[in-house]
């Protein structure tokens, strides 16, 4: 490629991911609205039908892991342009794709009320009479689109990676040799190639158990494994979880250097550690199955391992290289540096939640409550959304230092999660529209008091988002 065409290629690259980014912004506030909304109706404070209360929740949940997934490969790939070359044609097909799937599940949602949850749990989809029949189909289609464009998106990248790096150089084998020859690997790279590694395969069993359901779906009198299907549907969703939250580490290692004027260079340790990640990514799901009392106990034993294992190698050399980082830099703190610490304290406390809960002796005290939706908000509203609007802020080339903003989101955000917790050691159960029909006063009143306070924090979050989002599109032109 002659460097007029490089560059053609970098700047249509830019003008597609300011496109999804902007996308993903506008998204996302929808989304976080839909919570709000969620939380209200749990106060009492605002009514809202149960079966339109479950459809905004199945969307809620659907939307931001989807949402999230979409707007982390954004950053990513656009932060790899400069190490590899990008498909722009695939890039638009798979923009095409996700707006095709996001339509679907709008109207299975919003219009045909399909409310089974984002897990879509087996049989749940299939229940005669709760909605039309219709609206399974274009959740199911809806979810078909949307994997297909992640499948070919991830596969892609990774294809670029390995025609650039070589074998030995994508997920930095060659580091395990005493000898290091060649070019260096960036530590996105290897973080890269190791989440779509890891998103790909577990997609590829997400769309097998979606091709079920489309089968079910034709001939209803067709059934399956309900533990088979579970196992399937975490595989899949809890993988795509958490490689999104990888995602947003890579853009922490790609961008902090250029504000602490210090190399983030990959070495033997970080190879080991994100090679480990890969194995215990795919494993540590089988938490979510504790539960079943039909699933193989070797598996809860692998899923526990797994959990924890998953929580030490990647973050001991992230949270370590990260304080290398900071150390007397003398960096000048806007917002991007500024969210970037903060991202990372709440992966931690993310993680520790989640290893909390992923201990079976506890798990059967919290499965069911919200400690576990504690969790999750955690890693995803303190965690990677604070390294997703960093990147915003450093693509948008925002400078201003962003206290208030940070301070809101942040503190909006903490609310969410503590209150979030505290239903959750006060049993009080997820996935419940109305708490007013619990035959136990405390859990009653806890429910309805932590949500209310919680809309206020969400609240919070909002105008965070609002007032950040307003300094980011001020910049919007000079990306077009």
């Amino acid at each position: 490629m002659t460097s007029a065409q490089s560059m053609g290629n970098q700047k249509e690259i830019t003008r597609l991911a300011t496109f999804m980014t902007v996308t993903v912004m506008v998204l996302f506030l929808v989304l976080v609205l839909l919570g709000f909304v969620m939380r209200a109706v749990q106060s009492t404070v605002l009514p809202l039908p149960s079966d339109l209360f479950y459809a905004v929740m199945t969307l809620h949940g659907l939307g931001m892991a989807g949402v999230l997934f979409v707007g982390g490969i954004t950053a990513i790939t656009y932060l790899l342009s400069k190490y590899i070359n990008v498909n722009t044609m695939l890039l638009k097909i798979n923009f095409v794709l996700i707006v095709i799937g996001v339509v679907l599940l709008l109207a299975a949602t919003l219009i045909g009320r399909f409310g089974p949850g984002w897990y879509v749990l087996y049989p749940l989809p299939f229940l005669e009479g709760t909605w039309p029949r219709w609206a399974p189909l274009a959740a199911t289609v809806s979810l078909m689109f949307l994997g297909v464009s992640w499948l070919l998106w991830q596969l892609d990248i990774l294809r670029a990676i390995i025609v650039r790096y070589g074998i030995s150089g994508f997920l930095g084998w060659k580091y395990f040799s005493s000898d290091v020859k060649g070019e260096e690997v960036p530590p996105i790279v290897i973080i890269v190639s190791v989440s779509v590694i890891a998103g790909s395969l577990t997609t590829v069993f997400g769309a097998f158990m979606l091709m079920l359901y489309l089968i079910q779906w034709i001939n209803p009198d067709m059934h399956f494994s309900a533990l088979m299907m579970k196992n399937l549907v975490f595989l899949f969703g809890h993988t795509i979880v958490n490689i999104t939250m990888y995602f947003g580490l890579a853009i922490v290692y790609e961008i902090l250097p250029s504000y602490t004027g210090r190399a983030w260079k990959a070495n033997k340790m970080v190879a080991i550690a994100w090679n480990a990640a890969l194995v215990f990514v795919i494993i540590a799901y089988f938490h979510h199955l504790y539960m079943d009392f039909a699933q193989p106990v070797a598996l809860h034993i692998i899923g526990q391992v797994g959990s924890y294992l998953s929580t030490v190698p990647a973050t001991v050399v992230t949270i370590f290289g990260a304080i290398g980082q900071f150390y007397r830099s003398g960096i000048k703190w806007s917002f991007t540096p500024a969210a970037l610490g903060l991202s990372l304290m709440g992966w931690i406390v993310g993680g520790f939640i989640a290893v909390v809960d992923s201990t079976i002796v506890v798990n059967n005290y919290f499965h069911n409550t919200m400690w576990v939706t504690s969790h999750f908000h955690t890693y995803y509203i303190l965690g990677f959304v604070l390294m997703f609007l960093a990147f915003i802020a450093d693509y948008f080339e925002v400078k201003e230092s962003g206290k208030k903003t940070l301070f809101s989101l942040v503190a909006g955000g903490y609310g969410i999660i503590i209150m979030f917790a505290v239903a959750g050691v006060n049993s009080v159960p997820r996935r419940y529209a109305d708490y007013s029909a619990i035959p136990f006063e405390k859990v009653v009143k806890s429910g309805q008091s932590t949500a209310l306070i919680a809309s206020f924090f969400a609240l919070l979050v909002i105008v965070g988002l609002l007032a950040f989002y307003k300094k980011a599109l001020s910049q919007l032109s000079k990306k077009w």
